[in-house]
């Protein structure tokens, strides 16, 4: 809460004719720990009741501070911009508060760390990837409701039995005299899992059997069971044509899968190499699956598996339905970047 707001707090108890230790008293049981000091409660109910109105704190006199001149502002921005890497404990002969000031305050910079990316892309790369998204932009727009009824996407992720949260996920608030929370280095046994989708939900899943390498020969098995479920769950949907989406990877491209598309008469979408960022099962179903399932414990592949289930059978169309519809939001910014990876 900012201390503006605790003065209005104390300013309003005041004026309701309450005493220091009474505001003290509401303030504590409100705001428990967090409640500002005794001293300062009774600091600022002296000056309501002599009639002061400002929430604000009375301008400071003395020297106007120099460290801030546009000539130090300067020196501070060509060092920065000569070495983007600086700290700012090597940048100048100013305090640090100073050049923390300049940089943030004035200069209105902050340091970031890189991004990771599959890969650092060729122009022949980004090419293929404004071509592709392009191409699949002017199809989608044709009929979207046609595109989110045909279209059926795939991909493999990995799920484990333990999955730690990151150091980002797993922080907490505490006070400074609290005990640091602990997390163990727990093993991680781990599981593949295929997932075919639409705008609909989840069509088929397929659980790699421990011992099993997922090949093609396995993968091309896969179009037989999605055919059947796609009867079943989607009626229709092969009678008008399935949109089948995946990205390259070798055993989707491999000779036997490639020739079970062909015999299951789905027609296959371009995918351009190293873009998982085009990629609903990617940047959609995986990453939200795999939050929801981060820092809990799983005992065994049937408890993992229904945790798996259990969480995309909660989700409603309207999830799903938005994957795709995303989707035609990244061909849009993958085509403005030039085929640079597109974040969100």
């Amino acid at each position: 809460m900012d201390k503006s707001e605790y003065r209005a707090v104390i300013k309003f108890l005041v004026l309701e004719g309450q005493s220091a230790e009474q505001v003290e008293e509401r303030l504590t049981a409100v705001y428990g720990e967090s409640s500002p000091s005794s001293a300062t409660i009774k600091r600022w109910v002296m000056e309501f009741q002599r009639g002061r109105e400002s929430l604000e704190d009375d301008a400071r006199s003395g020297r106007p501070s120099t460290s801030t001149s546009p000539e130090n502002i300067d020196t501070v921005h060509k060092l920065v911009m000569e070495n983007r890497r600086i700290t700012l404990h090597e940048t100048t002969g100013l305090s640090y508060g100073s050049i923390h000031n300049i940089i943030h305050g004035k200069l209105h910079m902050s340091k970031v760390c890189a991004r990771w990316v599959p890969r650092m892309l060729t122009d022949d790369m980004k090419l293929s990837r404004v071509t592709i998204s392009g191409a699949l932009l002017t199809r989608y727009n044709a009929i979207p409701d046609d595109f989110h009824f045909r279209i059926v996407t795939s991909d493999e992720t990995w799920v484990y039995h333990y999955d730690p949260e990151s150091k980002q996920e797993s922080m907490e608030w505490k006070h400074a005299t609290s005990p640091k929370t602990k997390k163990s280095k727990a093993t991680r046994s781990t599981k593949v899992m295929t997932i075919f989708w639409d705008s609909k939900g989840v069509i088929h899943i397929d659980y790699l059997p421990h011992g099993t390498t997922m090949n093609g020969k396995y993968y091309a098995k896969l179009f037989k069971q999605r055919r059947q479920s796609i009867k079943v769950k989607r009626r229709g949907k092969i009678r008008r044509g399935i949109l089948l989406h995946q990205d390259n990877a070798p055993v989707h491209t491999s000779r036997i899968a490639m020739t079970a598309v062909q015999e299951c008469g789905y027609e296959l979408l371009p995918h351009p190499p190293y873009s998982p960022d085009l990629a609903p099962s990617d940047f959609h179903l995986s990453p939200r699956l795999k939050k929801h399932l981060r820092g809990r414990i799983f005992e065994d592949d049937d408890e993992l598996t229904a945790a798996v289930e259990g969480w995309l059978g909660d989700q409603n169309v309207d999830f799903y339905r938005s994957g795709i519809s995303d989707w035609q939001t990244r061909w849009n910014k993958c085509v403005e970047l030039g085929g640079d990876y597109v974040e969100k």
